[in-house]
């Protein structure tokens, strides 16, 4: 326990910390997309790397994405939150037209080159998944926010606008398709509004109106809203109700991917069928590739495995609170706290889904699943947290005080910014006219008497009366 905390007490820790839980859960997602997508891409493509190497494209993405992100410094991401989110909500705004066209029409949700899937929004060649970039818009924007209120927070209409009715539209506007996401999103604002400090009766009022939203989204889905479709099963209804209560009469297609994904951990055991040699990726579990990857893991390697993927989430998870607890800039730390948040609530609900301990909601695994849009952007968080690691008091000094060649610089990061010194606040001088004031006569003083002279200091009596 000394060694760490002596590895812990380093500058840099938070860093390295970071990126090694980070690098190594991609690592893994890599690793098990192509083991869950090896043997479906052969049977239709003819080519087992198939999926891989997509993913590995918007790895290398994501990676340029990190070091572009690592490199800005904290004014460059304030500037920047409210164009992120402004161009999520237009992508999510033409999502759902485009959707309700198509539902509304009884035809396909195109026109021209766009054109949406559930989920994803096809702009011509170009696949984009809006909810993605909704997630950091919203860490950069409502940090920013927040920051710049202060402690004005504590009066309910400085949370009343901006940040309460765009958080609404954007629950509304990713709710309608995604139900997942949108609790992924309210996890982020309560971690932004914790890491602000604000009062724990606000967060009693988001948890109503988070319900009530539930509810609302739930009961449109039976009305064709969104991914649900009128007429038939609300889904989002029965996957509620069969968490909740299981019937016994559940048929096949309620349970089926529950129930395989039950099966896969129990055939997992301990250590493992191995990697590849799983079997319910066969086309027995569906979306093992993406929602469900995490059963792939536990039928190839088993309790170790998982708990090796939970391990490094954990680290990731206290890595980004230890950030946000150490750095002194007001956005870096809301933003950090953010991102934490954000990352491991969206990993919970999935593994959570996937093991039974809480309802299935479709949300991906993130650094794991298959997905160029959530890789891009989970990568470019990351990319932000690393520069505000780089960004804590101690790491700057010592950055400053040993600073790397220049062209690591070049290549990799630059010096971030020294911490400046908390000075106190100067005594304002007191108000001055333009004519400074005279001296205030006493009232012994002898008008006649020259400037100056005071009339008890004359001299009195006779000479010889002095002498004596």
């Amino acid at each position: 326990m000394a060694a760490l905390r002596g590895l812990l007490a380093r500058p840099l820790a938070s860093y390295y910390l970071l990126i090694s839980s980070a690098g190594l859960l991609l690592v893994i997602g890599l690793t098990m997309v192509f083991s869950a997508t090896s043997v479906q891409a052969y049977a239709r493509e003819g080519n087992a790397f198939a999926a891989l190497t997509k993913q590995a494209i918007f790895a290398v993405i994501g990676i340029v994405a990190f070091w572009a992100c690592q490199r800005l410094p904290a004014r460059t991401f304030r500037v920047l939150g409210l164009p992120v989110l402004g161009l999520s909500v237009v992508l999510l705004l033409l999502l759902n037209l485009l959707l309700a066209y198509g539902s509304l029409a009884n035809t396909a949700s195109k026109i021209g080159p766009l054109e949406a899937n559930l989920l994803w929004l096809y702009l011509g060649p170009i696949q984009v998944q809006p909810s993605e970039l909704a997630k950091f818009g919203l860490v950069l924007w409502g940090a920013d926010v927040i920051a710049r209120k202060g402690a004005k927070l504590g009066w309910w209409r400085e949370l009343a606008t901006p940040l309460f009715p765009a958080v609404g539209l954007l629950f509304v506007l990713v709710g309608y398709n995604d139900l997942g996401t949108m609790l992924c999103l309210l996890a982020l604002v309560v971690g932004l509004l914790w890491a602000a400090g604000v009062r724990m009766r606000v967060f009693a009022a988001l948890s109503v109106l988070g319900l009530i939203g539930v509810g609302l989204l739930v009961a449109v889905a039976s009305l064709g809203a969104g991914s649900g479709e009128k007429g038939e099963q609300n889904y989002r209804l029965a996957r509620l109700t069969m968490f909740i209560s299981r019937p016994e009469d559940c048929d096949l297609k309620d349970c089926y991917q529950a129930d395989q994904a039950r099966t896969a951990i129990d055939y997992g055991g301990w250590f493992g069928a191995g990697l590849g040699q799983g079997k319910l990726k066969w086309d027995w579990l569906p979306a093992a590739n993406n929602d469900f990857i995490f059963a792939v893991i536990a039928e190839e390697l088993g309790v170790v495995g998982c708990a090796v993927v939970l391990a490094l989430f954990a680290v990731l998870a206290y890595t980004g609170l230890r950030i946000a607890r150490r750095v002194e800039d007001p956005f870096r730390r809301l933003a950090a706290a953010a991102v934490t948040t954000w990352l491991v609530s969206q990993a919970v609900i999935n593994i959570g889904g996937v093991v039974g301990l809480l309802p299935i909601t479709g949300l991906p695994l993130p650094f794991i699943s298959d997905g160029g849009s959530a890789l891009v952007v989970t990568l470019a968080a990351i990319g932000m947290l690393a520069s505000f690691a780089r960004a804590e008091p101690d790491a700057a000094r010592a950055l400053h005080a040993r600073p790397p060649a220049r062209w690591v610089r070049l290549v990799w990061a630059p010096l971030p910014p020294l911490p400046g010194r908390r000075r106190r606040p100067a005594t304002p001088p007191a108000a001055r006219g333009s004519v400074p004031r005279s001296r205030a006569r006493r009232e012994d003083d002898d008008e006649t008497a020259p400037r100056g002279t005071r009339a008890d200091r004359g001299r009195a009596g006779t000479a010889s009366e002095r002498r004596r």
